[in-house]
């Protein structure tokens, strides 16, 4: 049986950590920034931990 390929785009969005969690960028950070405060903008900076029930499926797609 062929290896499972891993879902690249799901590598390109979240990373795992030393500890194993694993790290996503907040949303409504990416474009129609115009219109957004600066409060807002600042605040979605950072990484933030993927919710516990959404891990086993991204863990699937990375292939972990």
């Amino acid at each position: 049986m062929p290896k499972m390929k891993s879902h690249s785009g799901t590598s390109k969005r979240f990373k795992v950590t030393g500890t194993g969690k694993l790290m996503r960028q907040q949303t409504g950070r990416n474009h129609l920034l115009e219109h957004k405060s600066s409060r807002v903008t600042r605040r979605l900076e950072g990484k933030e931990v993927v919710a516990k029930a959404d891990v086993p499926r991204i863990k699937k797609m990375l292939g972990i």
